[in-house]
């Protein structure tokens, strides 16, 4: 299906913004498909192409500063948030779109292949029941869980010299607060997410030396 101009419009504004207008026609290629998908599957609560465009592309691609190294795992992945726009914009990143939601990962399976996305692979499967064949350099969440229960699900996941990228909207000092300094290391960022008014950040976590000195 064909996306509408005012959709178009802003997605183009936006990443202009973000310093990638190249990604126009596959975003919007993707786009296509998640409101498609989206009427039968119920894939997101965001209806409008519009505000898909700022709540879920635009949302997901402002973490691109923060990407670094090889392998991301993509928790919770839903209708491949933000993994998919990730994929799109650094097609030599191998991501993994990891749900345990059937249809979910049936849609995750089709956009690979109407977008022609080599560099992702689909895990259908529970984060607790996950075993891949190698640790990951990232693993990234999108309101996937409390931040501690992301880490303590997701650690044997990780490589040694990893890194957790959760994304929140507005930051709760009690769930920061859940994590021992002594064992991580942790990092806050205001994102802004172009045309959206709404709070949203990131929360970035390593282990401290000592931690990762205890884990070998």
């Amino acid at each position: 299906m064909s996306i509408g101009s005012a959709a178009r419009a802003r997605l183009e504004a936006g990443l202009i913004k973000l310093e990638q207008p190249h990604l126009i026609e596959p975003l919007l290629a993707y786009l296509a498909l998640l409101v498609k998908w989206n009427r039968v599957f119920n894939l997101t609560a965001v209806r409008e192409p519009e505000d898909m465009v700022q709540r879920h592309l635009l949302d997901s691609l402002v973490v691109l500063p923060w990407i670094q190294g090889a392998r991301l795992l993509d928790v919770g992945s839903g209708a491949g948030l933000p993994g998919i726009p990730l994929a799109l914009a650094l097609p030599d990143l191998q991501v993994v779109l990891l749900d345990s939601n059937g249809k979910k990962a049936r849609f995750l399976r089709q956009a690979k292949l109407e977008l022609g996305l080599t560099n992702i692979d689909v895990a259908e499967a529970r984060v607790e029941a996950y075993a891949p064949d190698e640790p990951f350099d990232l693993i990234c969440s999108r309101a996937f869980a409390q931040l501690d229960v992301f880490i303590s699900m997701t650690d044997a996941l990780l490589a040694t010299d990893g890194r957790w990228l959760a994304m929140k909207g507005r930051l709760d000092d009690s769930e920061l607060a859940a994590i021992d300094p002594a064992d991580f290391k942790v990092r806050t960022h205001r994102l802004r997410v172009p045309g959206l008014d709404a709070e949203r950040h990131l929360v970035e976590v390593a282990r401290t030396k000592t931690n990762v000195t205890a884990s070998v």
